[in-house]
């Protein structure tokens, strides 16, 4: 692998705007520090992120806690501070003139950056591919043009850009060392144990919770020894599921204790015997750290309306963790079909003992090999290095 040929102090940005991305932005800085120490070379890394990426060692020009917003109406309530931040972004990058900008995932602002960044002569890689194969394929050609580099995670994702000129590859998935590295040996699965995952952001909340505790309201009912455990990614989204829950209680007294936790998710991935979640990067993590889910969505309406003209489910499946699988592990149920009389049979077939449980077992370490090229080990550091090749190049 290739270094930096000179020892010229290097800057290169990170781009983070959601709870996913700015984990793996906070691995990829320590990662680049790494590699850079260990070669005597300066690296000054900046980028908008959070907490996670400023514990890091990044220099936090915009801090993206509060742009972690989905929908079409979401986007444009918040639109204004979306446009501030990109104009200062842009205008910072070119007084800067960063060695390299890394735009990770976030593709509605992060695809109007890369444009932006090209059109100003700074190189940008993209690490973790928009999912252009669901919707906006044009964007494929847009890509091509605006980045030198094209970092995946997943395995088929090469094959999107086959087509094209672009320089793609396909790191392997971070969340393979991420999720081994936190695993307790000590932790024994509780087949009695269902955790409860409604997602990282408000709007997420405040759509499915209610569901999941009407079915586990009902579950609690057909089976009496399962116990509920709910784990929030941060205090804020805690203390709105615990005032969801209050409300629900005084409607429904026989709703189940429901212990609320914040920061708990990775044990509870490894310790509960089923899950129930909301769509997202948490479906790669259950089925990397062997937790059957069944996971749910909603959105609004009117954003659902306007973009179902444009969205194809690739592979028939909204859930990631099936579209690495090519079939359904994990039940899906998608806007009026969140409700109680379709989930609770659904987890009922992946409780321990259910008719799926064994299947939804052997097609969970199926995913992992396909997240793992060649069962490479040190996906980060790999990926970190693939930066460094990048930033050194110079024939484009």
């Amino acid at each position: 692998m290739s270094a930096m040929n000179d020892n010229t102090p290097k800057n290169i940005w990170l781009i983070a705007g959601e709870t996913s991305g700015e984990m793996y932005g906070a691995r990829l800085a320590t990662e680049l520090k790494d590699l850079a120490a260990k070669e005597g070379r300066d690296l000054h890394i900046s980028g908008m992120g959070g907490i996670k990426m400023r514990d890091a060692g990044v220099d936090i020009l915009v801090d993206s806690s509060e742009l972690d917003v989905i929908g079409i109406l979401e986007v444009f309530k918040h639109i204004f501070t979306f446009i501030r931040i990109f104009k200062y972004l842009v205008n910072k990058a070119k007084t800067e003139r960063p060695d390299a900008v890394v735009l990770i995932d976030y593709p509605g602002f992060n695809m109007m950056l890369a444009k932006a960044l090209h059109k100003a002569g700074i190189p940008v890689i993209w690490y973790i591919s928009p999912q252009v194969w669901a919707w906006k394929k044009y964007r494929i050609k847009q890509l091509e043009q605006y980045c030198r580099k094209m970092l995946v995670i997943f395995p088929f994702e090469v094959e999107v850009y086959q087509d094209t000129t672009l320089d793609t590859e396909f790191v392997g998935h971070p969340l393979l060392e991420m999720v081994e590295a936190r695993r307790d040996p000590a932790i024994v699965r509780d087949p009695d144990t269902v955790v409860l995952l409604p997602g990282s952001r408000s709007v997420e909340i405040n759509r499915l919770l209610k569901p999941m505790l009407e079915t586990a309201t009902q579950l609690k009912k057909r089976h009496p020894a399962l116990k509920f455990v709910l784990t929030a990614p941060r205090e804020k989204i805690a203390k709105r599921c615990q005032e969801i829950y209050n409300c629900f209680k005084q409607r429904n007294p026989d709703v189940p204790d429901v212990t609320i936790l914040t920061g708990e998710t990775a044990k509870y991935q490894q310790l509960a015997g089923t899950g129930l979640a909301a769509s997202g990067t948490v479906t790669v993590e259950s089925a990397i750290a062997g937790l059957p889910l069944v996971v749910v969505y909603r959105i609004n309406w009117i954003s659902l309306l306007i973009a179902a003209p444009f969205i194809k489910l690739f592979r028939g499946f909204f859930t990631m963790a099936n579209v690495i699988a090519d079939k359904m592990v994990f039940e899906e149920f998608l806007q009026h079909h969140v409700r109680k009389e379709e989930l609770i049979p659904a987890l009922e077939r992946v409780l321990p003992g259910g008719e799926r449980r064994s299947e939804v077992e052997q097609d969970m370490a199926n995913i992992k090999k396909l997240l793992s090229p060649d069962n490479r080990t040190g996906v980060l550091k790999y990926t970190a290095g693939k930066i460094y090749e990048t930033v050194n190049q110079n024939n484009r």
